[in-house]
């Protein structure tokens, strides 16, 4: 059943719709009256009498009966000046009418319903247009949803090893990874003695695990499963990022120290320190909003449990996964201490705090390129992107090799002539940093850059590719594969530009409507693979730079399947309004593309991750028990590919 509103000054109306069986549907118009009004009936009692009435436009549809079935508490009263029975509502109506529509049809209901009511002792009328669209029944629910009934029936202990090990894997995703610098730099400053250095680790520690599970639980149960996912794909959030970075980077540089004022420092040193621990809790929450754009499959259909009224499995997994993640940074926050502990400032600790810096200004412009990508400012193109790393990392290695000096640097050692030298430890950082960056040097003409392909924006927003680079013979196997399938079409245009690397370089066809893709798959008698996706997920482009673009995956991918690439954080591609639906699931009125993305992954496959794969023969059968997640292991997509392949082809022998 779908449910929605609109908005009328003395009138509020509602419009539900449900599917019957096979051949009907159900539309229901229900009014809310103000105080003091009186609607008159659509039950016309005479000619002279006051009535309003609901028309159909029955060019689309049939009705089943040609009366609309009025509910609601009636009252009666004669006119004075017609002499008539009038018929009216004062407090709340409903209209259902039922409609002839097969299941296979998708239609749009259109109608209009002309009011008249009193008020006092004067009488309005006016009409209310509306267009309700009811899909066909094998699009709302012939792909089963996948149950998490395996889940539930395992034991607490169960479910809290696998999310503890899922914490683990998080560890090594390029979301979480990305914040060490941010927490080795802040706790540097923070820690000044062993003592101290511990406490913060435990409080670290105990924030990250209190944070993630309770906000991470609530949030989910309230405004539904994509709910975190969306918030740290949002693009206020990732400037909010980037601008934290950009503080700290600088901080670290030595351009300014980031303290509170020192009356507000005496006020809560004399409370304990509570300015040390709101801090500490800070970083917490900003890592816990960081890492959920890269949690793991686990997580996904963690906080999907949570939505559908599981609670103590969500809560230990959740637990678990958050214990996982704490423990390791705990121990980074112990490390500072031991830093401040053993060196003075400048030195070699300072050399650590400049390198920290500039690699934590490098990782800020991946939070603006978010940003970019989600609202196509087209200001970090990816070209621009990797000239600004350049420029970063070669200033970083010229900094290790001693050719430039901040701040509070002391001078380089010197050897037994007096002459400054580099220790083989500076000089071995030095050399990888500069190796680096001349690595990152053929990007600008188009190279994929795999080592890199998490960070970097995606090849579509690039201006100039040299054939060798990225183009060139993958378009020409793009014009053949498409010579036999269809080219995309529906928001081909849109989203050309969020299109993975490895689409352009090895020219896959890939599809960006579900309907399109499935058709193709039918025509082609191939199995569907849906690559649940978003234009901010590093774990993504890392799955399409170092899997997807592997000769053995790709050949498997062009010629034995039919992709669909499902961007979940699409929010500026808006629906036509007859697709417009209600959302239990995610809990808000789906309008744009993501979000029907969304929904359609938590709804039909009970996760929320990204990437995800799910595979579906052209009857939208599951041609496998379980999705395949975030897993850079080429063997193991392999052979995921090659199982799924075998049961398409045994069940269409």
């Amino acid at each position: 059943m779908g449910l929605f509103a609109q908005k009328d000054s003395a009138l509020h109306f509602t419009y539900q719709k449900e599917r019957i069986n096979k051949h009907e549907a159900r539309l229901m118009i229900s009014v809310q009256l103000q105080p003091g009004i009186q609607l008159y009936s659509i039950d016309k009692k005479s000619e002279d009498g006051l009535y309003s009435s609901l028309g159909f436009d029955t060019s689309t549809i049939k009705l089943i009966t040609a009366k609309v079935e009025e509910k609601g508490k009636v009252k009666t009263e004669k006119d004075q000046t017609t002499h008539q029975q009038d018929v009216y509502f004062t407090d709340s109506v409903s209209w259902v009418q039922n409609l002839n529509i097969e299941e296979t049809d998708s239609v749009i209901v259109k109608g209009t319903f002309t009011y008249l009511y009193r008020k006092g002792d004067s009488y309005q009328s006016g009409e209310e247009p509306f267009r309700i669209y009811i899909e066909a029944l094998k699009h709302q629910a012939v792909i089963a949803p996948l149950t998490n009934a395996g889940i539930e029936k395992k034991s607490l202990w169960w479910i809290f090893l696998a999310a503890f090990g899922g914490g683990l894997l998080a560890l090594l995703t390029p979301c979480v990874y990305s914040m060490i610098p941010v927490t080795v730099s802040f706790f540097t400053k923070r820690s000044k003695t062993k003592a101290e250095g511990k406490k913060n680790a435990v409080y670290y520690a105990l924030s990250i695990i209190i944070i993630f599970t309770l906000l991470g639980f609530l949030v989910t149960l309230i405004f539904g499963p994509a709910a975190l996912n969306n918030l740290a794909t949002n693009w206020i959030a990732n400037l909010v990022f980037f601008v934290l970075f950009l503080l700290f980077g600088f901080s670290f540089l030595g351009a300014f120290e980031i303290a509170l004022p020192s009356s507000w420092t005496t006020k809560t040193d004399a409370k304990a320190g509570m300015s040390s621990v709101a801090g500490i809790f800070f970083m917490a929450l900003t890592l816990v909003l960081v890492s959920f754009s890269c949690t793991g499959p686990i997580i996904g259909n963690l906080l999907v449990l949570a939505a559908k009224g599981s609670y103590w499995g969500p809560l230990t997994g959740m637990f678990g996964f958050s214990l996982a993640l704490a423990l390791p940074f705990a121990l980074f926050a112990f490390f500072p201490g031991h830093l401040n502990v053993l060196g003075k400032a400048g030195g070699w600790l300072n050399a650590i705090k400049v390198t920290l810096g500039l690699l934590e200004l490098a990782l800020a412009l991946k939070f603006l390129s978010n940003a970019d990508l989600s609202k196509g400012w087209r200001l970090l193109d990816r070209e621009v992107f990797i000239s600004l790393w350049i420029v970063i990392f070669g200033i970083l290695g010229l900094y290790l090799l001693g050719k430039l000096k901040f701040h509070h640097d002391d001078s380089l050692p010197q050897n037994d002539f007096g002459q400054p030298y580099l220790r083989v430890t500076r000089l071995m950082f030095a050399i990888a940093t500069l190796s680096f960056t001349v690595y990152m040097i053929p990007g600008l003409w188009g190279a994929p850059l795999k080592g890199i392909s998490a960070f970097v924006p995606p090849m579509g927003t690039q201006d100039f590719r040299s054939p060798e680079g990225g183009g060139g013979s993958g378009e020409a196997e793009a014009s053949k594969q498409n010579s036999v399938a269809d080219k995309p079409v529906k928001y081909a245009a849109q989203m050309k530009m969020y299109e993975p690397e490895v689409v352009t370089k090895y020219g896959l066809s890939t599809y960006f409507d579900y309907a399109e893709a499935l058709a193709v798959a039918r025509k082609l008698k191939k199995p569907l693979m849906l690559d649940f996706t978003g234009i901010n997920c590093v774990n993504c482009r890392k799955m399409e730079g170092q899997v997807w673009s592997d000769a053995g995956v790709m050949k498997m991918l062009k010629e034995d399947f039919v992709i669909v690439s499902l961007y979940v954080d699409v929010n500026n591609i808006d629906l036509p309004e007859g697709e417009h639906y209600f959302s239990k699931a995610l809990n808000k009125q789906i309008e744009t593309l993501g979000d029907k993305n969304a929904d359609m992954q938590v709804t039909k496959f009970a996760a929320n991750s990204q990437p995800y794969y799910f595979f579906v023969d052209g009857n939208e059968k599951k041609l496998a028990a379980e999705g395949y997640g975030y897993d850079p292991d080429v063997q193991q997509f392999i052979s995921h590919l090659k199982k799924v392949k075998e049961t398409y082809q045994l069940e269409n022998r």
